[in-house]
């Protein structure tokens, strides 16, 4: 079946199975390699995407539900602000260990800035990232660098 959607800024027509799942279309049909397979449940983040402006694991999202939807990566968020300076952050604060994890980190950050601009508390963020999951760094300094990017863009 015919599936049409937006990613990353550019429109996008393919034939897929009717139960292939965004997560496979995106990464082996489209290259996008920032969209990673971790536990194909839901529950580990590393295969998130923005859809339709809203953070999606794209292993449980089956393609034909992206029909006529906007989907977003990293790679394309890459070049905001908000984005930028959740990066450097990331950087500065030694919150990237493997790295595996962090795009799916990164854009669920990003979701969470832009949901709620201003007054974001720390649990707001705790709150925001408990989906995501790092084997590697745990999540003080994850949590520090969300909030200290945070700090950055409200000055």
């Amino acid at each position: 079946m015919k599936v049409s959607f937006k990613l990353n800024g550019k429109n996008v027509v393919i034939d897929v199975n009717p139960n292939e799942v965004l997560l496979d279309t995106l990464r082996l049909k489209l290259g996008v390699k920032s969209v990673k397979r971790g536990c194909e449940r839901g529950e580990c983040g590393v295969c998130t995407v923005l859809m339709n402006g809203k953070p999606v694991y794209s292993c449980m999202v089956l393609t034909p539900q992206a029909d006529g939807a906007e989907i977003e990566t990293v790679e394309y968020l890459q070049g905001k602000e908000e984005v930028k300076a959740l990066i450097d952050s990331f950087v500065k604060h030694g919150a990237i260990q493997c790295g595996y994890c962090t795009p799916g980190f990164i854009v669920t950050a990003y979701a969470l800035i832009k949901a709620k601009q201003n007054g974001l508390t720390k649990e707001d963020v705790i709150k925001g990232l408990e989906g995501n999951l790092c084997r590697c760094t745990g999540y003080k300094k994850i949590l520090e660098a969300v909030i200290n990017a945070l700090n950055q863009l409200e000055t």
